[in-house]
């Protein structure tokens, strides 16, 4: 279980969710470094669970002060980054997703601000932190090739990742840094308690189960397992591309 030891990593939004699956995932295999949030309580809660090989930043990934923040104080505590995991991002509280008819400029820009201005400059603001031969995993979403309802600015940013990790990773050639996408299906996380009414949840999930041909819900652990590869030596020729941990609901259709 040693893939990544002694390898330095930032994983932002890693106080929860699929965030801190891939954190839990780095840490088994001999990873050190930061997780990133910003609710106290979680980011607490998460690098207690994870031990004293991580540290806990509390910051918000649309602010640039913070960006620059989360990476001195990696820096400065474990010296350059290995890997820089951008997972922070999804649904901004207060602004539910919604059709075109019903979307306000202010609900557009802040979804493109967390879920695609945060991430290019999250991987801007890190490049003087990180070591060449680095790797950078975006983390997209199979929203990016399936339309559902009120979702098209979400998907349309996650669509735009997938296109990030094409030409950061040639913006990055020179120095060996390789960028790639990796794109979950539906994870069993709080998440969906934001989408939904309680009531609902349980429905909403069997919906999902139903469409996934690898007929269950995904875990945190299953991206985070994803991760560790795109991390690791393993995945040294693979470059600017985009890996799907979505157990088949993108590529493969269950209509009879």
């Amino acid at each position: 279980m040693d893939k990544l030891k002694n390898k330095v990593a930032v994983i932002t939004g890693g106080n929860s969710g699929i965030g801190f699956g891939i954190a839990e995932a780095f840490r088994k295999e001999g990873a050190v470094g930061a997780i990133t949030g910003r609710n106290e309580a979680t980011l607490k809660s998460a690098v207690d669970a994870l031990g004293a090989g991580f540290i806990g930043i509390k910051a918000d990934v649309t602010s640039i002060d913070d960006l620059e923040n989360i990476f001195e104080r990696t820096a400065d505590r474990f010296g350059k980054i290995d890997a820089l995991v951008v997972n922070a991002g999804g649904i901004v509280d207060g602004f539910p997703m919604a059709a075109i008819t019903d979307v306000t400029v202010e609900n557009y820009d802040r979804y493109m601000d967390l879920n695609l201005k945060s991430a290019y400059f999250t991987v801007q603001r890190s490049l003087p932190y990180l070591n060449d031969g680095a790797s950078v995993i975006l983390i997209g979403s199979s929203a990016a090739h399936r339309a559902a309802p009120g979702m098209a600015i979400y998907s349309a940013a996650k669509a735009a990742i997938i296109s990030l990790a094409k030409g950061l990773s040639l913006d990055l050639l020179p120095r060996k840094i390789r960028v790639n996408a990796l794109s979950p299906g539906s994870i069993d996380t709080p998440v969906f308690g934001k989408i939904v009414p309680q009531e609902q949840l349980e429905q909403v999930k069997q919906a999902w189960i139903a469409i996934t041909p690898a007929g269950r819900q995904g875990l945190p652990a299953d991206i985070g397992n994803a991760a560790v590869f795109l991390a690791s030596d393993d995945s040294a020729f693979i470059v600017g591309t985009e890996i799907l941990s979505d157990g088949g609901l993108t590529n493969i259709s269950l209509m009879r």
